[in-house]
């Protein structure tokens, strides 16, 4: 189990498809500017604001500056071994195949829970456009999952607010019978979609800052750094570690490393600059928000804060004096807008959501199938999961198996939840790959590296910290998720992964191609 994958062989693939070095520093920021902005400024802001007032405004700090040092210990990586497979390869290549098949297996969960997260996201928005615009009230029943709680390690389920989400299914589904058929977006519809999002949230700021309102930034962290005595996942770092995904995607910029004239300078650059961009304009909308309504938390029964998406918190937002606030909307950025009376370009806002969100869950629910697909491919998981489809040729069995289960979540969790859920494999999968960086350095000094992390042993072990930190931030329930997701894994590697792997058969084959191979960003999460 403890066999590695040469890497030798992994570099042969991307010999045989070298590409051409054309891209600099501004258009690396860029592509990352484009890659991170997306669906958590839209959707995560309320769950931030429950959980640390406006001192969320340090949460985005604390989660780019994670991504930051993660960001370098990436990047040495992707232009070592510049093929497809993400952290799933390299910890193949480095530190053997049980530990790569745990990373391969939590990206599996970062990448389908995400969906889930994200068509959550587009149903509020959704929901908000239909009842703003067409005045339409969607029944409460079937505009989202129940509100869940902790009996101890036992999740409890209240059906009083809400019994299935629909929409969040029915955007799940159609998503993915789009991908059966083998309908991807081109790089300028992405560019198109870009420009949308960038668009949307410009116009919050202009419209929201003039209007902010200094006392609305008082008490600045009522929940304090780490929530109350006897919680997790609450305080400005908690809200931290949701925030987290509002950053995934900036490994496409790592990923670029193999198309980048001079990466050794240029790869930080737009690393650097594209989460600094990215932090900057986060900042700008969360400042405008809370300036503008203002993004106290709501409190329980008891006085005391409460996890958003949790059952009491539920019934906190069902009160008449806080239906109008801002942790309480399902739109947050368009509920803003309409607050302080510009309805017409909240519904815009929330008709921008709706149109970029879709692209945001194709991406996801493809790269989670490219990762079933490569695992596959390595003979860790049955060939047969990885069928084409004679007319499509698509891997359509994976592809239906993955959207009903990102439609299951969505219909049945908040987005909140969903996306701490995703964190903990993201944050996993980080947290292996600055291990690798070290263990390379050691047992393979001489290869050659187009980028170098500065200051290796200073940034790998502060990665380490940051994404530990931030995992053991989550919420009780999001912790808990990865490791029992992770024995369900060891228990199918040790069934089956274990006696059918190429690598321990001797059948490590070199590929012409790595096009059924997956992305390794998640743009727009």
């Amino acid at each position: 189990m403890w066999r590695v994958k040469s890497l030798d062989a992994i570099l042969a693939t991307a010999e045989k498809k070298s590409l051409h070095r054309s891209l600099g520093p501004i258009q690396l920021t860029l592509l990352g500017v484009g890659a991170i902005i997306g669906t958590g400024i839209f959707v995560l802001t309320a769950a931030a604001a429950q959980k640390a007032g406006p001192g969320m405004m340090w949460s985005f700090v604390i989660a780019g500056a994670v991504c930051a040092i993660a960001a370098l210990c990436y990047s040495e990586l992707a232009s070592m071994v510049p093929v497809s497979g993400s952290a799933y390869t390299y910890t193949y290549a480095v530190m053997g195949e049980l530990l790569a098949w745990m990373v391969g297996w939590a990206l599996i969960l970062e990448y389908a829970v995400a969906a889930s997260a994200v068509s959550v996201g587009w149903s509020g928005y959704f929901l908000g456009l239909i009842e703003n615009a067409l005045h339409f009230h969607w029944p409460d029943l079937l505009r989202s999952g129940p509100a869940w709680s902790m009996n101890g390690f036992m999740p409890v389920a209240d059906f009083s607010a809400g019994i299935v989400n629909i929409p969040a299914i029915v955007v799940a589904l159609a998503v993915t019978a789009l991908l059966v058929i083998g309908t991807t977006e081109s790089a300028r519809v992405n560019a198109i979609l870009v420009v949308i999002k960038v668009s949307a949230l410009t116009a919050f700021i202009i419209l929201t800052l003039p209007v902010l309102k200094t006392g609305n930034f008082s008490p600045f962290t009522p929940n304090g750094w780490f929530g109350p005595h006897g919680t997790t996942g609450m305080g400005v770092v908690g809200a931290a570690a949701s925030i987290f995904f509002a950053y995934v995607g900036f490994d496409a910029v790592s990923t670029a490393a193999e198309e980048t004239k001079n990466p050794q300078r240029n790869v930080p650059i737009g690393l650097i600059g594209s989460l600094t961009l990215c932090t900057i304009f986060y900042l700008l909308v969360a400042a405008g928000a809370i300036g503008a309504i203002g993004a106290q938390p709501v409190l329980g029964a008891d006085g005391h804060a409460v996890q958003p998406g949790s059952a009491a918190f539920q019934a906190a937002c069902n009160l008449a004096a806080n239906k109008d606030q801002l942790v309480c909307s399902n739109e947050a950025l368009a509920h803003v807008l309409r607050e302080i009376n510009w309805p017409v370009v909240g519904n815009l806002l929330g008709l921008a959501a709706n149109l970029a969100l879709p692209s945001v869950i194709l991406m996801m629910i493809y790269g989670q199938t490219r990762i079933f697909f490569v695992m596959a491919r390595d003979g860790l998981l049955p060939k047969g999961l990885a069928a084409i489809h004679p007319k499509w040729k698509t891997p359509h069995i994976v592809t239906i198996f993955t959207g009903v289960c990102v439609a299951i979540a969505a219909a049945f969790f908040p987005v909140g939840q969903l996306a701490d859920i995703s964190n903990s494999g993201t944050l996993f999968a980080f947290f292996m790959v600055a291990i690798a960086v070290m263990v390379l350095r050691v047992k393979d000094p001489n290869r050659p590296r187009p980028f170098k992390t500065p200051l290796v042993w200073v940034v790998g072990p502060l990665a380490m910290v940051g994404c530990a930190a931030l995992y053991f931030n989550l919420p009780t329930e999001s912790m808990l998720v990865l490791p029992i997701w992770g024995a369900i894994g060891l228990l199918l590697y040790f069934a089956y992964g274990y006696r059918k792997s190429h690598v321990g058969r001797g059948l490590v084959e070199v590929h012409e191609t790595d096009d059924d191979a997956p992305p390794t960003g998640l743009p727009g999460a």
